[in-house]
């Protein structure tokens, strides 16, 4: 469990590096998506509130934001 919080950071980073190719800060975005956790949510909601990030990636990270509410949520 303790690795959890570097395996958002690390992702975060991943996510946020404008260096990198759009495909593997999207795979990042994605993977955080899958982390159905109140901490990995608040990277993704970080991710998409981020105005340097192209639009399509911050439309990525909320469209996963959603996703692990849905996940999370009480049916």
């Amino acid at each position: 469990m303790s690795d959890r919080p570097d395996e958002l950071k690390k992702l975060s980073e991943i996510a946020a590096d404008m260096k990198l190719p759009s495909d593997i800060r999207r795979k990042a975005i994605e993977q955080l998506g899958a982390i159905y956790t109140h901490e990995a949510l608040l990277v993704l909601l970080d991710i998409a509130a981020n105005e340097n990030l192209v639009n399509k990636d911050r439309d990525l990270a909320l469209k996963q934001a959603r996703e692990v509410i849905k996940k999370t949520s009480p049916q």
